[in-house]
């Protein structure tokens, strides 16, 4: 593919609101995870919550929007210049010359959870107050931007679990080839809700302790919310030193089963080697390896073969949930930002609270951030049956 140029970029997570503070939590090793004290629930396990999010008001005129899901993505839109950055290029290109890609799992299911609870006591009829379209519905992120920003151009929400907001990058990058757009708002939002803690929780992919992936002693996950945004354009001819480009895109859908992976990691290798070919690369070009890595036992069993059968143990990686939790369809988003820090500031991300790799997977793994140069970088987000993505960022030197 044509190399696309992150003009501006963002994210929040657990780590904190914007892009130095999640760096600095990435260099010292820190984590976000905390004890699950969310809302109402009940459950032995640990998160990673962002802070602040119900302090958030929307514009009187986007009231009709309301929900954690959209208060989080506001902040994460307000953050970094990243808004005025969107509407410079909206300036630029013209309000239907930018689209609008954003991933999201369960958008804004926590309305949903609340209003049940107002139930009326007779009929059962929700509260008349509760607005399904623009709050739960998973479209509600993408028109909620879209509106946001006063954008007239297409807007597509892509909802396919755990990496819904990695396959944004290549949707749009898609629409921009072919000369629809000029210019796409990328990304990902999502946020706590008790269908997915208690959802999780039920099928024992939950964790007691904090996640750690890749450990011999992996047990679960431990769910994050969080939010990232990035702005798509064609890159110039000579990018300026330090440009952050999206160079290759890979999908696949091995559709082995409705929540397991394929146990010999058939997508996930799919999904690597179709970004290699998309970015014109080799295996040996990239310096580092973003791993879906979600501390459950045959999730990462899976993804270390295809690595393996990849990349042996020549290049480094790790899995960053450790740091800011599963962030599920928020994920995919958040982590192609950690790999753009990682390239503009030679960093290689460790693994908080992984201890030590698990013998039957012999990759080369990150149990501490170090410096390195970081010229070309991998990450991988698969979903729930099967839905696999992997993208290849580089910086231009």
């Amino acid at each position: 593919m044509t190399p696309l140029h992150l003009s501006s970029y963002t994210a929040t997570s657990s780590l904190g609101r914007g892009l130095a503070a999640n760096l600095e939590a990435l260099r010292e090793g820190r984590s976000g995870l905390v004890p699950c004290a969310f809302e109402t629930v009940q459950l032995d396990t640990w998160i990673g919550e962002v802070a602040a999010v119900d302090g958030q008001k929307l514009p009187k005129t986007l009231a009709r929007f309301d929900c954690r899901n959209n208060r989080l993505a506001q902040m994460t839109l307000e953050t970094d210049g990243f808004a005025d950055n969107v509407r410079a290029a909206i300036l630029r290109y013209g309000k239907t010359r930018v689209g609008v890609f954003l991933g999201t799992s369960t958008s804004g299911i926590l309305q949903t959870e609340l209003a049940y609870r107002r139930r009326d006591p007779v009929s059962g009829a929700l509260p008349e107050d509760f607005i399904y379209g623009t709050t739960h519905n998973s479209f509600s992120l993408a028109e909620f931007a879209r509106d946001y920003f006063g954008l007239e151009g297409p807007a597509m929400a892509i909802s396919t679990a755990c990496s819904s907001s990695a396959k944004v990058f290549a949707a749009a990058a898609r629409q921009i080839a072919c000369g629809s757009i000029d210019a796409a708002l990328v990304g990902g939002v999502d946020s706590l809700c008790l269908t997915t803690l208690y959802g999780f929780a039920s099928l024992q992919l939950t964790s007691p302790t904090p996640c750690r992936p890749y450990d011999p002693a992996r047990n679960g996950i431990s769910i994050g919310e969080g939010g990232a945004f990035a702005l798509l354009e064609r890159a110039p001819a000579r990018p300026e030193a330090g440009s952050i480009l999206l160079l290759g895109t890979g999908e696949s859908s091995d559709a082995y089963h409705m929540s397991s992976p394929h146990p010999e990691g058939l997508g996930a290798r799919m999904a690597m080697e179709a970004a290699l070919r998309s970015a014109g690369l080799n295996a040996t070009d990239i310096d580092y390896l973003n791993l879906h890595g979600t501390a459950t036992p045959a999730n990462d069993a899976a993804e270390g073969k295809a690595v393996v059968a990849l990349f042996g143990d020549r290049v480094p990686g790790s899995s960053t949930k450790g740091a800011t939790g599963h962030t599920l369809g928020a994920a995919g988003a958040i982590e192609a930002i950690i790999c753009a820090l990682a390239l503009t500031n030679d960093l290689l991300p460790g693994s908080p609270h992984t201890a030590s790799l698990d013998p039957a997977i012999p990759i080369q793994y990150l149990l501490d951030s170090r410096s390195g140069k970081v010229r070309r970088a991998l990450t991988n987000s698969f979903g729930f049956g099967g839905s696999n993505c992997s993208l290849v960022f580089g910086v231009a030197e």
